[in-house]
């Protein structure tokens, strides 16, 4: 069982040194911080953290596929381009409809507050 998950666990903490990984967990806390502070109920919980896996996970591939990229040249390539821009594409997509549904999740209940 050991090998299984010290891979997994050691990747996951190579993943926390990546910026962009660092940048969505720290959003992630954020989310979770207002989960908390506004306090969303469980539908409304389960959106929420599907998201921030969602969002992390993909952040977290696209560092993979960077990694992998840069193994085969750092100098300019424009197929190398493309798949890296791909990759960011994919964390941008799944980061703008995060925030929609953070929005829809969100908005209401700090409206409320606020008045």
């Amino acid at each position: 069982m050991k090998k299984k998950f010290l891979p997994a666990f050691t990747g996951l903490f190579e993943a926390m040194k990546d910026t962009g990984v660092q940048i969505q967990i720290f959003l992630g806390f954020l989310a979770v911080l207002a989960g908390f502070i506004l306090k969303i109920n469980p539908g409304e919980w389960l959106a929420v953290l599907i998201m921030i896996a969602l969002v992390v996970s993909l952040e977290i591939i696209n560092a993979c596929l960077e990694k992998l990229c840069d193994l085969y040249t750092t100098e300019y390539n424009e197929k190398i381009r493309v798949i890296k821009d791909l990759s960011a594409g994919a964390v941008l997509w799944s980061a703008c409809v995060a925030l929609v549904i953070g929005g829809i999740i969100f908005l209401p209940k700090i409206w409320r507050w606020i008045k």
